[in-house]
């Protein structure tokens, strides 16, 4: 029997397991990368485990989200960053030099490879044809400190690609809104999807990227396309032709169900509000007054797109009232667009350029004002996300952003009567490298230097085996980890103060829910309660460490998004399942759960009976943990638990 692409890079990967659904296996790991809204507690993590250098071939520290300096938080925390890159080995990619993801696909990303980013988007690397997966950062920590990454192996699902897209007004982006249109963004989970079929060679590594990126939304664990001549081509382009290899699925190969998407039959589409798998095509939306247009992010922001767009803005204006901000992914993007004059017609038109970096995405800068509608080339749009849960953002592809940013509304940009030239993949990338700081071989008397909001990374008890406490909070279905740990410029510079941030757990939804935490921490902690796809978005582990730190210490969910599962599993937070919805349905905020014998069942069945004392009543629960989950539980999280296996304490 033949393998797919994903199997054949696991297989060469492999350090113990086997390649069966739903058993863990663990891999070797050659690339580990950074952000840093993630990347201060998973270095601040990596000096507690104690290790020397960082023991992974290539690991690096990117600053691209916390880049408003409006105090001395993020300035400090990003000294921190380059300061403990250059003590432990990695390489440092400063404040401008662009989006990680985007900069990591050009100079570091490599077909066959395995990379952890502590970023839910690093998938975008699968668009190269690597196995890139988004990690909290503890498991990134571990990771660079030697251990294998644990995955549970997941079903492989072959996107089947035929046809050409009707260029140029439809592109990547339209592609991965049709996917998350008839999957949802609950249609990935448990998921690797894998992309194959003729149609794959009408689209450059940038436009497989912008589909891999966008998996992330499908809540899939990566997506990840064949390295083939357009691989190479890219690859040769960005000076690196020698990371390239040939790899596709063999013909016989097999996947556990195969979704067929014709490219010619693609139109322009939208994703509503709230969330990226509310699409419709634009045509339907057609004379939706905006407000805002943003364009750019790791999803959309190649050199490439970004040409595109400043071929339609050219010799125009924005419509009066409309603001339109652009952030190109990189340095290497920026300077090639400036080189052109490209930007001159982008500024001419009425647009704000702003830095390289997520910017609006993650709600630093760029919030609409009440009640306004954005349209965004991003990649979500969950509500509040942009800085504002009282605006509506819809999300599209760049191209027609920069026809609603002309318009002043959404009109179907086929029938715009704009030109947009067709942009061809560059032989040769503008490689210049001086914002990209190289790992020092002689680190000898380097101090790794913390300002005073850098705080030491809370630990948690090892778990008992009885928990007393109240239900802090029951929510509904498809809570995302921005709903538990918001972004925007006031909460991002206190990444890497734990007690300070935590103040901000579930503010957009109970602003009262950190008081109660406290108070119900000197009685016994707190449990919180969910429905369907708990913890769904962003990587962030702040949305596990934070409730952590309050006292929580279990989540009782439907069903959990893998990356917040991981996390809540990292920092000791036992996440159980219903099993059955009558048990979701009595439960209520504010009521008092006994649950007993946690140890017994943890190491036995993993069924729990929990007893509701305020109403009476008894129902049962359940745990999926994997016998290294189970162990991590008991010692209270995956740093103690770490440090006991390297220094057998």
């Amino acid at each position: 029997m033949g393998k797919n692409i994903v199997e054949k890079i696991f297989e060469a990967h492999k350090v113990y397991g086997n390649l069966k659904t739903d058993t863990p296996v663990g891999l070797k790991v050659d690339q580990v990368y950074t952000q840093d809204a993630t990347g201060t507690m998973a270095w601040l993590q990596f000096e507690a485990i104690g290790i020397d250098k960082v023991k992974v071939p290539l690991a690096v520290s990117y600053v691209d989200h916390n880049m408003i300096q409006s105090n001395y938080m993020n300035p400090d925390d990003h000294l921190f960053l380059q300061t403990a890159a250059l003590k432990y080995g990695a390489y440092f990619s400063m404040p401008g030099n662009g989006i990680s993801h985007q900069v990591h696909l050009e100079r570091f990303a490599a077909p066959g490879k395995v990379a952890l980013g502590t970023d839910s988007h690093t998938p975008t690397g699968g668009g190269i044809g690597m196995i890139a997966i988004g990690v909290g950062g503890l498991d990134a920590a571990t990771v660079m400190a030697g251990a294998p990454f644990e995955l549970n192996i997941h079903q492989v699902m072959l996107v089947e690609l035929t046809g050409k897209l009707n260029r140029p007004w439809v592109t990547a982006m339209d592609v991965i809104l049709e996917i998350l249109r008839r999957l949802t963004v609950k249609g990935g989970v448990g998921k690797i999807l894998e992309y194959g079929g003729t149609g794959v060679k009408d689209l450059s590594v940038t436009e497989r990227a912008t589909i891999t990126n966008m998996g992330a939304e499908l809540g899939a664990t990566t997506s990840i396309f064949p390295s083939d001549k357009r691989t190479r081509y890219f690859l040769k382009a960005q000076g690196r032709e020698s990371d390239w290899i040939e790899l596709h699925a063999d013909k016989d190969a097999e996947y556990s169900n195969v979704v067929k998407v014709d490219l010619n039959s693609i139109e322009p589409m939208t994703a509503q509000p709230h969330s990226p798998d509310n699409v419709v095509p634009i045509r339907e939306l057609s004379g939706t007054k905006i407000d805002q247009v943003c364009i750019g992010s790791c999803t959309n922001s190649s050199y490439q797109t970004l040409k595109s767009v400043a071929s339609i803005l050219k010799g125009t204006s924005i419509a009066k009232g409309v603001s339109l901000l652009i952030n190109p992914g990189s340095k290497q993007v920026y300077e090639m667009l400036t080189r052109k004059g490209l930007m001159a017609d982008m500024i001419a038109a009425g647009a704000r350029i702003l830095e390289c970096s997520c910017g609006p995405c993650i709600g630093m800068g760029g919030s609409p004002g009440t009640g306004q509608i954005s349209t965004r080339s991003y990649n979500r749009n969950f509500k509040g996300r942009s800085g504002n849960k009282d605006a509506f953002v819809y999300l599209a592809s760049p191209l027609p952003c920069a026809v609603f940013a002309i318009k002043g509304e959404i009109v179907d940009p086929r029938n715009s009567g704009l030109h947009v030239g067709i942009s061809r993949e560059p032989s040769r990338y503008v490689i210049n490298d001086n914002m990209l700081i190289k790992p020092q071989k002689d680190t000898h008397g380097m101090k790794v230097i913390k300002g005073p909001n850098i705080k030491e990374v809370p630990v948690k008890e090892p778990i008992g085996d009885k928990i007393e406490a109240d239900v802090l909070l029951k929510l509904g279905d498809s809570i995302t980890t921005d709903d538990i740990m918001p972004a925007g410029s006031t909460i991002l510079p206190l990444r890497s103060n734990i007690p300070a941030i935590s103040e901000y757990v579930f503010s957009n939804i109970d602003n009262t829910f950190s008081i109660r935490a406290k108070e119900s921490k000197v009685t016994g902690g707190g449990i919180i309660v969910g429905g369907e796809n708990y913890g769904q978005g962003s990587s962030r582990e702040h949305a596990a460490i934070a409730p952590m730190y309050l006292g929580i210490h279990a989540v009782i969910a439907k069903s959990f998004a893998r990356i917040h599962r991981s996390n809540l599993i990292n920092f000791g937070i036992i996440p159980l399942l219903f099993k059955t919805t009558d048990g979701y349905e009595k439960i209520g905020k504010g009521d008092r759960m006994i649950i007993e014998d946690i140890k017994k069942s943890l190491t036995g069945n993993q069924s729990y009976t929990v007893h509701n004392q305020t109403k009476n009543y008894s129902f049962e629960v359940s745990s999926n943990l994997n016998e290294r989950e189970k162990e991590i539980i008991l010692s209270g999280g995956l740093l103690p638990n770490t440090k006991k296996h390297i220094y057998n304490i």
